[in-house]
């Protein structure tokens, strides 16, 4: 018999359905939130269905986990207090003193500053290569191995997009562990694992949440022993999902689908008007087939996501354009309904700022909502046009 959670359903489905059964109790639909921080035990070390202690698990918590695993395709699922707290109890499952992570020249800030500031001096290796090149990558391996290969495909915020079965090859042939950051992507469009992927890294914060108002991380793998390394630091370190957390990152996930579907759009029509527009000087979007990645993009995404970044004439006017527009938000994060400037250099990659990650001053990133996409490009032009 077919199961909400059997790979047979479609994702649509499956971001509905998985660990989502209905309170056998009551009949509700939705499944109620788990306040509790503690659990009764039937006699000393009688637990029912494991819990003993809301940092150890949660009931709330662990639909989220049997939801995320579903989407991804991957056998287990861990949820976290932010996309931070999920990257930093990868890592320290893996690696020890002297490992080196191979980064992706392009990547989200807090990444690089986790690795380079917090993991660096306990001794930890990080060495900077561009993931879009497989041959600069192979090179890179070929010099000194790496314990982890650290992918974002597409990257923030310059949008280059990385073969991840290529890089799944590379790493694994030098015995690496192969990560991909899946958040501009989400599940929706782009299914890591599926690729040859080792493990899935989110931060649920964003599109797979996509209301801005919760902060969340995932890790999604297939291998029980790291799956099970992960989870007692989870645990040990603490850094988990509280329930309200993990319902509103549940909720946000069943309409996900199609919410990613309008996202892509939105976003591409928003790039097309971008491209013809006098006053950007280019233009960042594998959707465009002018986008270096595009081909590849096509292949591996069955969607080209809702993140656009443009290039303005220098740094100042990129900073006039980005305190002009009206109904896109100047704030930070990105994958939510509404519509988000950002300014790189000085907001999400600030960290990175004088490194080999740093971003054009000119770069501008929008984080393009589900609104009409005529009012978004009418703000747009109003604010360009003022430059």
């Amino acid at each position: 018999m077919t199961t909400p959670d059997s790979p047979a359903l479609g994702f649509d489905s499956l971001a509905v359905h998985a660990g989502q059964a209905f309170d056998p109790t009551t009949g509700a639909v939705i499944p109620p939130v788990h306040f509790s921080t503690t659990y009764a035990q039937d006699g000393i070390g009688g637990l029912r269905g494991g819990y003993e202690y809301g940092r150890s698990g949660n009931p709330t918590r662990t639909a989220l986990e049997q939801q995320l695993a579903a989407i991804e395709g991957g056998a287990h699922a861990l949820s976290f207090a932010s996309g931070l707290a999920a990257e930093d109890a990868l890592l320290r499952s893996v690696l020890k003193p002297g490992d080196e992570v191979l980064l992706g020249s392009d990547v989200y800030g807090g990444t690089y500053r986790l690795i380079a500031r917090i993991l660096g001096p306990w001794g930890v290796g990080l060495r900077v290569v561009d993931m879009s090149d497989l041959d600069a990558v192979a090179a890179a391996l070929q010099e000194r191995p790496a314990r982890i290969l650290w992918v974002e495909t597409p990257s923030n915020p310059q949008l280059l997009i990385s073969d991840i079965a290529g890089l799944a090859r590379l790493g694994h042939e030098a015995g690496a562990l192969v990560v991909v950051d899946n958040t501009f992507a989400s599940p929706a469009l782009q299914q890591p694992l599926a690729l040859g992927a080792d493990v899935v890294v989110h931060s649920t914060t964003k599109y797979l949440g996509g209301h801005s108002d919760v902060v969340g991380g995932a890790l999604v793998m297939n291998d029980d022993a790291l799956a099970e390394q992960a989870k007692f630091l989870q645990f040990a370190a603490g850094a988990v999902s509280g329930p309200m957390d993990a319902w509103l990152t549940t909720r946000g996930i069943k309409t996900l689908a199609v919410r990613m579907q309008r996202h892509s759009e939105n976003a591409d029509a928003v790039a097309r008007f971008l491209a013809a527009h006098d006053r950007v000087a280019r233009v960042y979007y594998p959707g465009l087939p002018t986008h270096p990645g595009h081909d590849l993009a096509a292949r591996q995404m069955s969607g080209f996501g809702g993140i656009v970044s443009l290039e303005l004439a220098d740094g100042p006017t990129a900073r006039r354009f980005s305190e002009s527009t009206r109904l896109f938000t100047l704030a930070e994060s990105l994958g939510g309904v509404e519509s988000l400037l950002n300014y790189p250099d000085e907001m999400t990659h600030a960290s990175v700022r004088g490194t080999e990650l740093a971003v054009p001053v000119e770069l501008v990133r929008l984080s393009v909502g589900i609104e009409a996409v005529d009012d978004l490009i009418t703000d747009l032009d109003a604010a360009l046009s003022a430059l």
